[in-house]
């Protein structure tokens, strides 16, 4: 049968962050806000494993007490996004037709009925597709000079998010020869090919840590759960 891996590419340095280690070892109450978003995808009864994919030079992951089912480590990270998703599968051996669900390590207050949702939405699909939300506001283009230069009709746009799952065999091929500034996610290498993702609506709450400001709004998502 074929296995569902989700895959979390986290050798990045979180340079826009500017704290002295990378964010995704940031303390979000009481843990490394990666433990989160790993406890997560753990926490799904389909995933079979979940595969983190750190720098060789990482410095840091040792540092913790993980503690968590399903969890393997693939010290095979690359300069890139895609370099890293590549890699991680090179690593893995994955089979062709293995699922792989490629999750942000910073996305932390993704939530198990999400994933859930998406397993559920994919199970007979041929291409795959992601987690997303339609686009909620009035979109804006602006010019050189920060002035309004257009407003885009929102009717059709959505904001891509994560997880994004495909088949093993699709991604290994989309990523083949990828450079990385070309793509900002797996979805898009897919797209190259001629394929067509299915958009499966998401969570707002599933957002991307990238300031410190965002920690706050994780920290009391986080708290908010905790409670219940």
């Amino acid at each position: 049968m074929a296995r569902m891996i989700a895959l979390v590419p986290a050798a990045g340095s979180g340079s826009r962050f500017g704290a002295p280690s990378p964010k995704q070892y940031l303390q979000l109450n009481g843990k490394p806000l990666m433990w989160h978003t790993l406890a997560t995808l753990a926490a799904v009864p389909g995933v079979d494993e979940v595969a983190v994919v750190v720098s060789p030079q990482d410095e840091w992951f040792d540092g913790f007490d993980w503690d968590l089912p399903k969890l393997s480590v693939r010290r095979v990270g690359g300069s890139s996004r895609a370099e890293s998703v590549a890699n991680g599968l090179a690593a893995l051996a994955c089979a062709e037709d293995d699922w792989v669900l490629v999750h942000d390590a910073a996305r932390c207050c993704l939530s198990v009925a999400a994933v859930e949702r998406l397993i559920a939405a994919l199970s007979g699909h041929a291409v795959g597709g992601l987690l997303a939300l339609p686009v909620p506001d009035t979109v804006k283009r602006a010019d050189a000079d920060g002035h309004v230069a257009a407003t885009v009709p929102r009717n059709g746009l959505w904001l891509a998010q994560t997880p994004q799952m495909f088949r093993a065999g699709v991604l290994e091929n989309a990523l083949r020869g990828v450079a990385a500034e070309d793509i900002t996610d797996e979805a898009a290498a897919v797209e190259r090919l001629g394929l067509k993702p299915l958009l499966v609506e998401g969570d707002a709450q599933n957002f991307k840590v990238t300031y410190p400001r965002d920690l706050a709004l994780a920290r009391a998502i986080q708290a908010a759960r905790e409670d219940y």
